[in-house]
């Protein structure tokens, strides 16, 4: 779904004439290839490791891609959400390893029962992410530079309260989730893992947000044009600081999903390494940098692409060191095609005016 309050040109008099089939192909090609050429990519990737290494299609990959996947789609929506007002948020990895150790402290070290730790640990991000809004409101100073400062805060801040020590007596339900599915396997296809559900269905809640709802829409016309949105009525200050709650939201959930996987709660195993993941998922999939424009199966796409990639290269047995740099290519071209279709959709609005 590729959702904007960008207003259609108003059709001239001289493409009111053209044909209705060549209207279709020409919005298919300008709003809808970057799903179809990111699926063909993924689809030519998967062929490649296929070929190079018959295991990659193994049901115990499969089963650790799509467990791999699920977490890294959650940690695309928290910076997609961000992305469609136009800023950005560098915290994302840091409101996840804070969540990571706070979910266990409150489940192994006091007890709680795993509803109410999961509460709490939501209940944490959307506080993080809160402050990052409200300092980024108050101050007007820019969200790169206040979630990349606040970004240290949260992780120095962990490391000095947990001394990065692992919890690793989580309740075994909690774990057990982690490695649970829904569905029958079908031959060497895996069941489908619980984690991707809950994946799935925030995204579906995400797609509600943005397509149905009067608060989805203020917040990609803020994104669009925050000057034009204020002019309009919308709470321009007030939508920044719910996406940056929502944000943090976002970022707690993919580190409860994390935990359950690993069936601990480790210092190491967010922060830092989630930053690029967050910004390719979105933006490869057709979310754009400027805001105004999301794309939640781009997302999910985006995510796989990424997954694909580590998965690829681990059985293949290449180094993971070479991960970066694969996709940070994928990245820069993202933003470089991105860029050249924007400059040939103003090229024909502006012939069609």
């Amino acid at each position: 779904m590729t959702s904007a309050l960008d207003a259609e040109p108003r059709p001239s008099s001289a493409s009111t004439m053209d044909p209705a089939p060549r209207r279709s192909l020409t919005s298919f090609l300008l709003r809808g290839s970057t799903q179809v050429g990111l699926f063909l990519i993924l689809v030519v990737l998967w062929a490649v490791f296929a070929n190079l290494s018959p295991g990659f299609l193994s049901k115990f990959n499969l089963n650790s891609l799509l467990r791999s996947v699920a977490v890294d789609i959650v940690v695309g929506f928290a910076q997609m959400v961000v992305l469609a007002t136009g800023g950005m948020n560098l915290s994302v990895g840091a409101i996840g390893v804070c969540a990571v150790m706070f979910s266990g402290y409150l489940m192994q070290v006091l007890g709680l029962p795993i509803p109410v730790a999961i509460a709490g640990t939501l209940a944490l991000g959307a506080l993080l992410g809160w402050l990052n809004g409200f300092a980024i409101v108050k101050t007007g100073v820019n969200s790169f530079v206040v979630t990349l400062a606040s970004a240290s805060l949260f992780s120095g801040g962990m490391l000095i309260l947990t001394k990065a020590v692992p919890l690793n007596g989580l309740p075994p339900e909690f774990g057990a989730f982690g490695k649970s599915a829904v569905g029958p396997a079908i031959g060497s296809l895996p069941a489908i893992p619980s984690l991707a559900v809950v994946a799935l269905l925030i995204g579906l809640g995400l797609y509600l947000l943005f397509k149905h709802s009067t608060l989805g829409r203020q917040i990609l016309a803020v994104g669009a044009n925050a000057r034009a949105a204020e002019m309009s009525g919308i709470p321009v200050d007030r939508t920044i600081v719910f996406v940056h709650a929502l944000s943090g939201v976002l970022a707690a959930a993919a580190a409860l999903m994390l935990t359950a996987r690993l069936a601990a709660a480790m210092p190491a195993v967010a922060g830092d390494d989630w930053l690029l993941p967050s910004f390719l998922a979105p933006v490869i999939g057709g979310t754009a940098l400027s805001g105004g424009i999301v794309s939640v199966v781009g997302t999910v796409l985006g995510a796989l692409l990424v997954s694909t990639i580590r998965s690829g290269l681990l059985v293949l047995e290449i180094g993971n060191f070479w991960l970066p740099l694969f996709l940070g290519a994928f990245l820069l071209a993202a933003i470089l095609i991105e860029r050249g279709r924007a400059a040939y959709v103003a090229r024909e609005q502006a012939r069609r005016a």
